[in-house]
């Protein structure tokens, strides 16, 4: 997916598709940890801990719900 890179203030600015954002459980506002990996800009949503959740047990069911998500949304119609 081609995007343009653009100058707000004083900033440099990539958009992203609402769907992309929306598929990453991300919306306007919402915290995302950006990391360059091998040369790759890495954007990923950072989840809130809940207390008393372990967070590989929080991290593994997030990796779950985004695998199957379509499946899940078609079972909660």
């Amino acid at each position: 997916m081609l995007r343009k890179i653009f100058k707000t203030g004083n900033s440099m600015v990539v958009s992203l598709p609402r769907e992309m954002l929306e598929s990453l459980g991300a919306a306007d506002g919402s915290d995302v940890s950006v990391e360059l990996e091998d040369g790759k800009i890495v954007i990923r949503p950072m989840r809130q801990a809940v207390p008393g959740v372990d967070e590989d047990f929080a991290r593994q069911l997030s990796e779950f719900i985004d695998e199957y998500r379509p499946a899940l949304e078609a079972l909660a119609k």
